[in-house]
């Protein structure tokens, strides 16, 4: 192909990008084609070696090798951003809109953790009471799970083949499902969440206090101590986030019942990406920690001791340094 025809060919798509570089380069983000910008600079690249290996004139290959520089920075300029926003939002941003929405969070807490520790010592005090909380089907599999005499050594005898890697994936799915549901619910005036918050609260506090009364306390608590810090706090944020949502609709204010919604969603959402953020730690913890009985069971439990206190200091004090915000 010759050299002009190449340049009709191409052209507006050469103005077009930098148009787009200019925008970038002046920081008017909304004026460029952010969302085409990454393949559009491939294809100018691409262009690039063409240009090089057809030999074309000097003046053409020196512009597109500018665009190309220039495309370069800006690419990895903003990839760089975002990543700063990220961290910045893990390390301070998350702990303080937890802070920040200590209301929905406490009462969302109270309820999650409240039914849990009320059950499991109710079914401790009155092992028959579990039978009507937990099918019965459930509850022989719970049973069968924490056996003393059939968990084996290395990791628990019922994975079976399963590898490590296929748990994690299975348990990422499994939390951010019950996570999600705790949360979507929440558009039902925020019943929703109170339900399911009681609901996996109660759940859970009675499987706790049914092992525990039978015997099998070791195995059950020994697994679950470590990912339980993530995990059931991110439930119960995860919650916090659909009661948000709920008091939007019930008590909005000065504003519409729409826009306080679209206000609420927006910080309930970011309530809710930092509980997934705790799911995808519970998960790896849960897979590759969790269900090893390579170590000694005292020691699981001061590294769960430990994990349950990193989460108390993380979102009671993470965030409130100047250097975080």
């Amino acid at each position: 192909m010759r050299q002009a025809h190449f340049e009709r060919l191409h052209r507006p798509g050469w103005n077009a990008f930098q148009h787009s570089l200019l925008a970038l380069e002046k920081g008017r983000r909304q004026d460029a084609a952010a969302d085409r910008f990454p393949a559009d600079y491939r294809r100018l690249c691409h262009h690039l070696a063409l240009a090089e290996s057809r030999g074309y004139s000097r003046q053409l290959v020196d512009e597109l090798r500018n665009l190309a520089t220039r495309g370069h920075q800006q690419l990895y300029r903003h990839r760089s951003l975002l990543m700063a926003k990220v961290l910045g939002f893990i390390t301070g941003g998350f702990p303080r809109l937890v802070r920040a929405e200590r209301g929905v969070v406490t009462c969302a807490f109270a309820l999650f953790f409240g039914a849990l520790l009320l059950t499991a010592a109710w079914v401790v005090l009155f092992p028959e009471a579990v039978h009507a909380i937990v099918p019965p089907e459930q509850l022989s599999e719970m049973e069968a799970m924490y056996d003393p005499d059939e968990t084996g050594h290395g990791r628990f005898a019922r994975r079976g083949s399963d590898t490590d890697w296929s748990m994690f994936g299975f348990y990422i799915m499994n939390n951010i499902g019950i996570a999600f549901q705790t949360f979507a619910s929440g558009l039902l005036l925020g019943l929703g969440s109170l339900f399911f918050l009681l609901f996996n609260g109660i759940t859970i506090g009675a499987i706790a206090g049914h092992l525990t009364a039978i015997g099998y306390h070791q195995p059950f608590w020994s697994f679950v101590i470590g990912h339980g810090a993530f995990e059931l706090t991110a439930i119960a944020l995860a919650g916090a986030a659909g009661l948000k949502l709920g008091v939007s609709l019930i008590a909005p204010g000065h504003r519409t019942r729409l826009r306080s919604l679209q206000h609420a969603a927006t910080r309930a959402i970011r309530l809710v990406a930092g509980a997934a953020l705790f799911l995808l730690v519970a998960a790896f913890i849960e897979a590759f920690w969790s269900s090893t009985q390579t170590f000694d069971v005292a020691f699981k439990y001061a590294i769960g001791a430990l994990l349950w206190l990193l989460v108390g200091l993380y979102l009671g004090f993470a965030g409130r340094s100047r250097a975080t915000e």
